[in-house]
């Protein structure tokens, strides 16, 4: 990120003052907090993985990581990296989704008064453009994030689970995919989540939605 948007991020509290962002590991309930909050309170709905819209403009040169998929001939060899390649094309692509939101963001708090962001911006870059009560962490246990991963009925996940069924040895490539998951599921990861500074909330299966969005309320001070 080049010295003038670093110098615009470090506005903290005002430019991004009507911003909440939400992060944390998989099948925490992220997507479906930053869906209702964006409903109840008619905000800017950023939905996972909303950079997508720019994908097609995109110069794979300048973003290779996030331009691999769109530009893959054979799905197979998604499911098919090793872990060492799955965790380093997670990790290049999460910082070039990051400089896309931002990018994005600029234009789109411009026209809205409240935006809800499922984000892939770094612990680190938020500390420079929010402040605790914008910024929440959403958490679940690490095997459940792993063990859970294709139960989610999102075309995506469920996309890429017949892929795995359709390889000669379907256990096999499973095995390799889940690798692929605890991976980036690792303590490491999840105990920087935890300790970020920011609010956490622990998912809790046996809590209603409507109550767990109460508790995101609170912790975002929106009540």
């Amino acid at each position: 990120m080049n010295k003038k948007n670093n110098n615009n991020y470090s506005n903290k509290g005002n430019k991004y003052k009507n911003v909440y962002f939400i992060i944390g590991n998989a099948y925490a309930g992220k997507s479906t907090m930053v869906k209702l909050l964006s409903e109840k309170y008619k905000g800017y709905w950023c939905y996972e993985n909303y950079h997508n819209v720019m994908l097609d403009k995109l110069d794979k040169d300048e973003y290779p990581y996030v331009t691999y998929t769109r530009d893959l001939v054979d799905w197979h060899d998604f499911i098919r990296r090793s872990p060492d390649e799955y965790e380093r094309w997670i990790n290049g692509a999460s910082k070039e989704c990051e400089k896309l939101e931002l990018m994005m963001l600029d234009d789109i708090i411009k026209n809205n008064e409240l935006v809800f962001v499922d984000t892939n911006i770094s612990i680190e870059t938020l500390k420079k453009i929010s402040d605790k009560d914008h910024v929440l962490v959403m958490l679940t246990d690490n095997n459940e994030s792993i063990n859970r991963f294709f139960d989610r009925p999102d075309k995506e996940k469920q996309f890429l689970y017949q892929l795995i069924m359709e390889e000669k040895d379907p256990e096999k490539a499973l095995d390799n995919f889940r690798e692929c998951l605890i991976r980036i599921n690792s303590k490491e990861n999840y105990d920087k989540l935890l300790k970020s500074g920011f609010n956490v909330l622990f998912k809790d299966n046996n809590r209603s939605v409507e109550e767990t969005l109460g508790l995101v309320e609170e912790m975002f001070k929106l009540k």
